[in-house]
């Protein structure tokens, strides 16, 4: 049994890996967080090149809306995945995803609401 801190720790490095694979780069940043039957993920610093300049060159809400569709699909299309990786840390099955990106801060949320708390070890006091 891990603590929450371990799950914590093996999730944000699969994302991690999976931003890279995915999306053809990492977060500059990410911190997770398992609350109950909670798992959020904050990525920092996601946004390509690419998107960026996608963001600056169309209007606002255009190219915002475009990246967000963009991005949604890709994570919907790869929940499986992510799904798998959440289950296989946790022990338990997940029930919602939920995402959002800012093309404003290039900050990204990923939450996962799970079927039940995991079980976590508590850490030794010392």
């Amino acid at each position: 049994m891990k603590t929450s801190g371990e799950i914590e720790a093996v999730i944000g490095d699969g994302m991690r890996r999976f931003q890279q694979e995915y999306m053809g780069r990492g977060p500059k940043d990410i911190h997770t967080f398992l609350i109950a039957d909670l798992v959020v993920i904050r990525l920092q610093g996601v946004l390509t090149a690419a998107e960026q300049q996608l963001v600056q060159t169309l209007p606002t809400e255009k190219g915002r809306d475009l990246l967000k569709q963009v991005r949604v699909q890709l994570i919907e299309t790869a929940r499986p995945v992510l799904e798998s990786m959440i289950l296989e840390v946790t022990g338990t099955n997940v029930v919602s995803l939920h995402h959002d990106i800012s093309t404003t801060t290039g900050e990204e949320i990923v939450l996962f609401t799970l079927a039940e708390s995991p079980l976590v070890r508590r850490k030794k006091k010392g």
